[in-house]
Protein backbone atom coordinates (compact mmCIF):
# COMPACT_ATOMS: atom_id res chain seq x y z
CA UNK A 1 0.00 0.00 0.00
CA UNK A 2 1.53 3.66 -1.20
CA UNK A 3 1.04 6.23 1.57
CA UNK A 4 0.94 9.81 0.63
CA UNK A 5 0.60 12.86 2.06
CA UNK A 6 -3.06 14.62 1.30
CA UNK A 7 -3.65 17.97 2.69
CA UNK A 8 -7.28 19.29 2.22
CA UNK A 9 -6.53 22.21 -0.33
CA UNK A 10 -5.39 25.85 -0.50
CA UNK A 11 -6.58 27.12 2.70
CA UNK A 12 -5.78 27.45 6.49
CA UNK A 13 -6.89 24.33 8.39
CA UNK A 14 -7.34 22.74 11.55
CA UNK A 15 -5.26 19.43 11.54
CA UNK A 16 -5.25 18.98 15.85
CA UNK A 17 -7.54 19.45 18.94
CA UNK A 18 -6.58 19.26 22.15
CA UNK A 19 -7.95 21.01 25.54
CA UNK A 20 -4.98 23.53 25.84
CA UNK A 21 -3.57 24.00 21.84
CA UNK A 22 -4.80 23.52 18.35
CA UNK A 23 -2.62 22.92 15.37
CA UNK A 24 -3.18 25.18 12.21
CA UNK A 25 -1.79 23.35 9.25
CA UNK A 26 1.91 22.69 11.19
CA UNK A 27 1.68 25.21 13.39
CA UNK A 28 0.49 24.69 17.48
CA UNK A 29 -1.80 27.93 18.94
CA UNK A 30 -1.77 27.89 22.54
CA UNK A 31 -3.20 31.45 22.53
CA UNK A 32 -6.92 32.02 21.31
CA UNK A 33 -7.10 33.18 17.93
CA UNK A 34 -9.22 33.52 15.22
CA UNK A 35 -9.04 31.86 11.89
CA UNK A 36 -10.13 32.37 8.01
CA UNK A 37 -9.63 30.42 5.00
CA UNK A 38 -6.75 32.76 4.27
CA UNK A 39 -5.24 34.19 7.57
CA UNK A 40 -4.90 33.24 11.40
CA UNK A 41 -4.76 36.70 14.02
CA UNK A 42 -3.14 35.57 16.83
CA UNK A 43 -3.60 36.30 20.50
CA UNK A 44 -6.95 37.42 19.80
CA UNK A 45 -7.79 38.66 24.33
CA UNK A 46 -10.50 36.57 25.10
CA UNK A 47 -9.70 33.38 27.57
CA UNK A 48 -13.55 32.49 28.61
CA UNK A 49 -16.81 32.66 26.74
CA UNK A 50 -19.00 34.51 29.03
CA UNK A 51 -16.52 37.55 29.09
CA UNK A 52 -17.08 37.93 25.11
CA UNK A 53 -19.70 41.37 24.49
CA UNK A 54 -20.54 43.54 21.84
CA UNK A 55 -16.61 44.44 21.91
CA UNK A 56 -15.45 41.87 20.35
CA UNK A 57 -17.66 41.49 17.88
CA UNK A 58 -15.49 44.20 15.48
CA UNK A 59 -12.37 42.20 15.67
CA UNK A 60 -14.51 39.22 13.86
CA UNK A 61 -16.52 41.22 11.33
CA UNK A 62 -13.46 42.53 10.04
CA UNK A 63 -12.75 39.68 8.62
CA UNK A 64 -15.91 39.74 6.46
CA UNK A 65 -17.57 36.30 7.53
CA UNK A 66 -20.73 35.21 6.04
CA UNK A 67 -20.85 32.49 9.05
CA UNK A 68 -18.91 32.46 12.68
CA UNK A 69 -18.16 29.84 14.46
CA UNK A 70 -17.06 29.91 17.96
CA UNK A 71 -15.12 27.47 19.57
CA UNK A 72 -15.75 27.66 23.56
CA UNK A 73 -12.84 25.26 24.80
CA UNK A 74 -13.60 21.84 25.78
CA UNK A 75 -17.20 22.48 26.65
CA UNK A 76 -19.87 24.31 24.77
CA UNK A 77 -20.45 27.71 26.53
CA UNK A 78 -22.73 30.45 25.19
CA UNK A 79 -21.58 33.89 25.46
CA UNK A 80 -24.12 37.31 26.47
CA UNK A 81 -26.65 37.88 23.92
CA UNK A 82 -25.59 41.19 23.36
CA UNK A 83 -21.92 39.36 21.84
CA UNK A 84 -24.67 37.17 19.18
CA UNK A 85 -26.55 39.62 18.79
CA UNK A 86 -23.80 41.94 17.16
CA UNK A 87 -23.68 38.97 14.41
CA UNK A 88 -27.23 38.87 14.09
CA UNK A 89 -28.05 41.99 13.32
CA UNK A 90 -25.96 41.93 10.50
CA UNK A 91 -27.29 39.09 8.98
CA UNK A 92 -24.18 36.76 10.19
CA UNK A 93 -25.22 33.53 11.43
CA UNK A 94 -22.85 32.07 14.78
CA UNK A 95 -22.94 28.71 15.88
CA UNK A 96 -21.30 28.26 19.46
CA UNK A 97 -19.67 24.65 19.73
CA UNK A 98 -16.76 23.20 21.59
CA UNK A 99 -13.46 23.82 19.98
CA UNK A 100 -13.21 20.22 18.63
CA UNK A 101 -16.84 20.43 16.74
CA UNK A 102 -15.87 24.08 15.71
CA UNK A 103 -12.56 22.85 13.99
CA UNK A 104 -14.63 20.21 12.06
CA UNK A 105 -16.97 22.84 11.31
CA UNK A 106 -15.22 24.92 10.24
CA UNK A 107 -12.48 22.98 7.91
CA UNK A 108 -15.75 21.48 5.90
CA UNK A 109 -17.17 25.21 5.36
CA UNK A 110 -13.20 26.64 4.43
CA UNK A 111 -12.60 23.64 2.15
CA UNK A 112 -16.21 24.28 0.10
CA UNK A 113 -14.86 27.84 -0.44
CA UNK A 114 -16.96 29.57 2.22
CA UNK A 115 -16.09 32.35 4.08
CA UNK A 116 -16.07 30.89 7.91
CA UNK A 117 -14.25 32.91 10.68
CA UNK A 118 -13.76 30.37 13.42
CA UNK A 119 -13.12 32.26 17.39
CA UNK A 120 -11.37 29.59 19.01
CA UNK A 121 -10.76 30.12 22.92
CA UNK A 122 -7.93 28.44 24.30
CA UNK A 123 -7.38 28.36 28.56
CA UNK A 124 -4.53 31.05 29.35
CA UNK A 125 -1.31 29.71 30.66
Amino acid sequence: MDLSLDRPGDYLFVRRVDAHAITVVDRELRRSFLLTPTRAVEDWPVADARALDAGHVDAILALEPELVILGTGTRQVFPAAAFMAGFLRRGIGVEVMDNAAAARTYDLLAGEGRRAVAAFILPEG
